[in-house]
């Protein structure tokens, strides 16, 4: 079993080993860039597993920023039936993809 860790970011919550490659929130930084995520809310290795309280006390989950992007379009539409109401409208998230270095 590998050593992976759950961090925080955007709101959300995300799985993560080395070698790993995810997509965030947008974060500021530019490919190549290095980020360290310290809001780490368990660690385990093997049979040895850490949880945080609310974050593990000295964990941190370095990565390298991939490329910025944005994902595939969302469309949001709205209808109201019997009185000809119809909305659409499209959204494109911006994304950071980041390689996870080290855990």
């Amino acid at each position: 079993m590998s050593k992976f860790a759950v961090i925080e970011t955007g709101g959300k919550q995300y799985k993560v080993s080395a070698g790993d490659k995810i997509k965030v929130e947008k974060l500021a930084g530019v490919a190549g860039a290095d980020l360290v995520f310290d809001k780490v809310l368990l660690v385990a290795d093997g049979d040895k597993v850490e949880v945080g309280d609310p974050y593990v006390a000295g964990a941190k989950v370095v990565t390298t920023v991939a490329r910025q992007m944005r994902d595939k379009k969302k469309i949001i539409f709205k209808y109201h039936s019997k009185t000809r109401y119809r909305r659409k409208k499209g959204h494109r998230q911006e994304l950071t993809e980041v390689t996870v270095v080290s855990v």
